[in-house]
């Protein structure tokens, strides 16, 4: 039996991603062993505050790593649904919107835009936000490849394909309620900074296309306005999570800015789960023959019950 091998574009993806990746990582080492490298006050690291944010974020981004190693191998296909989609969900919404907003800062004010005059070195946000959007582009790519191989269906159906679905009710209402929510996030997060102001456009477009989505309302291809909602309820909670975790080891929020950060990780957990009903629901309009070779074994049909397991 002819093995079918990983496409170079995917394989190419991962390993951008996994050297963008690692000079991070070893920041986040020599500080966390104590280092104080890119710092002009030594004493910041030894909070007690720090330490937790900077093993939690070494912790994110090595789970970043392990899936970017995933994606440039067969066996990643193996790897149940939920693994590889609930972490991609949650990087993708923090990385889309440094993506978007670093370029834009740089382009308007110049590398000086790094210059904060607080205790950590510009070199250092020079490095670690032009790793971010190296990673997030890295695996952004491969994630796409690594699921038109294992979802095929996705890139191939129209976004009106007709398919059975005993939730598409309790979906719809999710999917306005989500909306009618969204919106008046996204349009106080508009009139904050230049992050808060992509994050509430991410935030009323995913709301839109999810209700698209839910109501196969056009004829286009699908995975359109599903990478649109993907990113907008992405974005929603991760920022959401992010701040909120930020908040209970360091300054809290103020009463308006806690209230929209919380309601905007919930929107964006609600959000997230109607799309996986959907996806569910909808993994039924076509098999996963594309990438069933590639994974049975010699005996080929009886060896197709365990290839199938684990891809919807």
């Amino acid at each position: 039996m002819t093995e079918q091998r990983v496409g170079i574009g995917r394989v190419t993806a991962a390993i951008v991603a996994v050297a963008a990746m690692l000079p991070y990582l070893t920041l986040k080492v020599l500080w966390l062993t104590g280092s104080s490298i890119g710092t002009t006050d030594p004493g910041l690291l030894d909070d007690p505050a720090m330490v937790g944010l900077n093993a939690m974020t070494f912790g994110m981004e090595a789970v970043g790593l392990l899936l970017a190693v995933a994606f440039a191998t067969r066996r990643g296909l193996r790897l149940p649904a939920w693994l590889v989609l609930l972490p991609l969900w949650v990087g993708t919404g923090l990385l889309s919107t440094v993506i978007v907003t670093v370029p834009i800062m740089v382009l308007g004010g110049g590398l000086s835009v790094f210059e904060t005059g607080g205790p950590i070195e510009p070199w250092i946000y020079m490095m670690v936000y032009g790793g971010f959007i190296a990673q997030g582009a890295g695996l952004m790519v491969a994630f796409a490849l690594y699921s038109r191989d294992r979802w095929p269906h996705v890139f191939t159906t129209r976004l009106d394909q007709p398919f059975a679905s005993a939730t598409r009710s309790f979906q719809t209402v999710v999917a306005w309620g989500a909306l009618l929510v969204a919106v008046p996030i996204g349009a106080i997060k508009l009139f904050g900074g230049l992050q808060d102001a992509v994050e509430g456009g991410f935030a009323v477009a995913g709301a839109v296309a999810l209700v698209l989505v839910v109501g196969r309302r056009g004829h286009g291809p699908f995975w359109l306005p599903l990478v649109v909602a993907w990113l907008g309820a992405g974005s929603l909670f991760s920022g959401g999570f992010y701040e909120m975790i930020v908040s209970s080891v360091r300054a809290p929020l103020g009463p308006l800015g806690g209230l929209v950060e919380l309601f905007g990780m919930l929107t964006g957990l609600v959000m997230g789960m109607c799309g996986a009903f959907l996806l569910i629901e909808r993994s039924v309009v076509s098999d996963v023959q594309p990438v069933q070779d590639a994974l049975e074994g010699v005996d080929r049909e009886r060896d197709r019950q365990a290839a199938d397991h684990g891809h919807r």
